[in-house]
């Protein structure tokens, strides 16, 4: 989606999409995730004010968040009780407190430079927030970002497109490996059927609604 649709509904605090629980498959996968490393430098593309980042901190990860809404990410640091350090990176806004370093910003203007190296991406709402045009962009990006051996831990949605207008948009295991098998080995760690815990969903008119998890390794 443009810049502009994603910061109308946060001005608009149409954030629906904002989870306020941590992720139940980070602490089931990230192990397997992490391979029994600390000190990860960790990617959230397309962050919002996830508490996931939270999460990965009190895991000994260096997290950097990067997100188009300067409302979510002051948010975020207000809603935690983070006092920011706040400077100017290139194109983007860099607010930083250790571990945490969010970039108020484009993603396609992010650029190896702005990070300290990505062992690991977090992408539970980013391939999902896309429309179909903007995902393959959106892979080849991220690809040209990552060094050998890093990791994706991707989680998608994948339903009839034709009963609801994303975002979210829906991602089939297909579209996943015509996006990354290039360029990464990828493993479908759960997938299920979830739309009976997803009433807000169902009264989109969906009939099926699979959520898929994913971990992505860059030859």
């Amino acid at each position: 989606m443009e810049i502009d649709f994603w910061q109308a509904r946060w001005e608009q605090n149409q954030i629906g999409f904002h989870n306020l629980d941590v992720l139940d498959h980070l602490s089931r996968f990230w192990q397997s995730v992490a391979q029994g490393q600390n000190d990860l430098n960790v990617l959230v593309p397309m962050c919002g004010k996830s508490l996931d980042m939270l999460w990965l901190s009190k895991q000994q990860c260096h997290v950097t968040g990067v997100e188009v809404s300067p409302i979510a990410v002051k948010d975020f640091f207000n809603e935690n009780q983070l006092n920011a350090e706040v400077s100017e990176l290139d194109h983007f806004k860099l607010w930083h407190h250790h571990p945490l370093k969010l970039l108020c910003g484009d993603f396609f203007q992010l650029q190896p430079q702005h990070l300290d190296g990505i062992d690991v991406v977090y992408d539970r709402a980013s391939l999902i927030a896309l429309p179909p045009e903007m995902r393959k962009d959106y892979a080849q990006h991220l690809t040209q970002l990552l060094p050998r051996g890093a990791r994706i831990f991707l989680v998608t949605l994948d339903y009839p497109q034709l009963e609801m207008q994303g975002p979210p948009f829906a991602v089939s295991t297909s579209e996943v490996e015509d996006l990354y098998a290039t360029n990464f080995k990828i493993e479908c760690l759960d997938s299920q059927a979830i739309l009976d815990n997803e009433p807000s969903f169902k009264k989109r008119g969906l009939t099926h609604l699979q959520e898929s998890v994913f971990y992505l390794e860059k030859y």
